[in-house]
């Protein structure tokens, strides 16, 4: 009998994709999971237990073993960078970090950036051989030009509208963001064949998806 796999869900707009594309796999996930104020939803006709959690922490659970398996965002994995295998890119979720500012920005002598990845800005801007102080925000980044906390910002950007909006341009693409499937290194071991299971479900929809673009 198959073991059930523990499965960090992140909530919000990843979950709503990443629920489909279980559906379009043949899972019986339904849509509106995240909405429920449970934190741990039991789904037997899948063989699955989702730990609904912020995508922050998708990683951490992983790591950890409390969840076998999880879906979260490459921007996070970059950040976060957990000891965690990864397995698929779902090709979910699409959209890139970026380096973003006022229109007229120049550099200046001491150069500060606001961003919510310290670690991805940080490496970023070593690897361009800028030197830049960089301050962690938690929310409202675009706001740090406007107000004179920083001169740029490193965000995640999928239309570009709020930048639009508030009066900033997209200077440089850093890496392009989909969500990942990961797993615990001991529960790849003691569960692959469930693991590799769902991996090649998950892989044969993606594949269909791709050739009907």
């Amino acid at each position: 009998m198959a073991e059930t796999l523990k499965v960090a869900m992140p909530k919000g707009r990843i979950y709503k994709k990443a629920s489909a594309l279980f559906r379009s796999a043949g899972l019986p996930v339904p849509l509106d999971v995240d909405e429920t104020r449970k934190l741990v939803i039991s789904l037997p006709e899948a063989g699955m237990e989702f730990i609904l959690a912020k995508p922050v922490d998708v990683p951490t659970y992983v790591e950890y073993g409390v969840a076998d398996i999880g879906i979260v965002g490459k921007d996070v994995l970059m950040e976060e960078n957990k000891d965690v295998y990864e397995l698929l890119d779902l090709g979910i979720a699409r959209c890139r970090m970026s380096v973003i500012g006022l229109p007229d920005w120049k550099p200046g002598i001491h150069q500060r950036v606001a961003t919510k990845y310290p670690n991805v800005a940080s490496q970023y801007f070593r690897e361009q051989g800028q030197q830049v102080e960089v301050v962690k925000l938690n929310g409202s980044i675009e706001l740090a030009p406007l107000i004179g906390l920083a001169d740029r910002i490193v965000d995640m950007v999928e239309t570009g509208q709020t930048l639009k909006e508030n009066g900033l341009v997209e200077m440089n693409s850093i890496f392009e963001i989909t969500s990942r499937l990961i797993a615990n290194r001991v529960s790849y071991r003691m569960k692959n064949d469930e693991i590799q299971t769902l991996c090649d479900r998950l892989q044969a929809v993606i594949l269909s998806e791709r050739a009907n673009l």
